[in-house]
């Protein structure tokens, strides 16, 4: 994680080289990287492996910026789904239900803003049975 202290006023990365460092598999639904870390707002790539079943986080609203891929994803109701690919923006708050069911195009990356930072662990599956934490993201440094 890139935990800048207070001290750093700005930082610059070159997320699409980033990405080519994430495994091309994985044992988790997701890896992810932190660009920035700070208590009022995190910023982070992130790939995904498989589908991801309906869960939310409790903590942070979060805004995602389509990189890479193509796929399906829903927010709020399953009714309420539709495609994204590359240049797709999506917005959800905090306590919002949302899944990614299907992955049509692979790989599937995302650049993410949580605010605030969103804890690693901040995750709840609507159905305790889909996983935990630890079974739906692993850091990669």
């Amino acid at each position: 994680m890139a935990d800048l202290d207070e001290t750093i006023k700005s930082a610059r990365f070159d997320v699409f080289d980033l990405v080519k460092e994430f495994p091309e598999n994985a044992d988790t639904l997701l890896v992810d990287r932190y660009l920035v870390s700070r208590q009022t707002a995190s910023a982070r790539i992130f790939r995904v492996y498989r589908g991801t079943p309906p869960h939310y986080h409790e903590q942070c609203d979060e805004f995602l910026y389509v990189l890479s891929g193509r796929g399906t994803f829903w927010m709020e109701t399953p009714e309420n789904g539709g495609e994204f690919a590359p240049g797709s923006f999506l917005f959800f708050r905090k306590h919002t239900i949302h899944a990614l069911p299907e992955i049509l195009e692979g790989p599937v990356e995302f650049l993410s803003i949580d605010t605030p930072r969103r804890d690693p662990k901040d995750i709840h599956f609507v159905n305790p049975e889909d996983g935990t934490p630890e079974s739906f993201i692993q850091a990669v440094k």
